[in-house]
């Protein structure tokens, strides 16, 4: 498989994971069916991607992008859906993890195996 691959692979491993987790927040305590059919789903579509995605890059780096950009969307998620409010700090420490993730992929030579 071939390094763009991956990243498609992982981004799509990240949306899936964004989409469980949203549904999972909706599933009132794993008492409403759908949005836990929804999570489940999900977060085996992205757990299985996951996997693919680390024949190619190291965990370390994999897990760095899925952590860091997974969070930054599902609280970005919750913000616009849900009408959570972010304040100052959570929107510098978002913008830090982006940057870290960014950092990642742009600077090190770890990306690859």
């Amino acid at each position: 498989m071939s390094l763009p691959l991956a990243y498609v692979l992982l981004a799509i491993a990240i949306t899936s994971e964004v989409i469980a987790t949203t549904a999972l927040a909706l599933s009132d305590g794993l008492s409403k069916p759908l949005p836990v059919v929804i999570s489940a789903l999900g977060y085996a579509l992205a757990l299985g991607l996951l996997a693919v995605v680390m024949r190619v890059m190291p965990t370390g780096v994999v897990y760095a992008i899925w952590s860091g950009l997974g969070v930054v969307l599902i609280t970005l998620v919750a913000w616009a859906w849900q009408g959570q409010r972010l304040d100052l700090p959570a929107v510098i420490g978002m913008g830090l993890i982006v940057a870290g993730v960014i950092v990642v992929n742009v600077f090190s030579g770890s990306v690859g195996h």
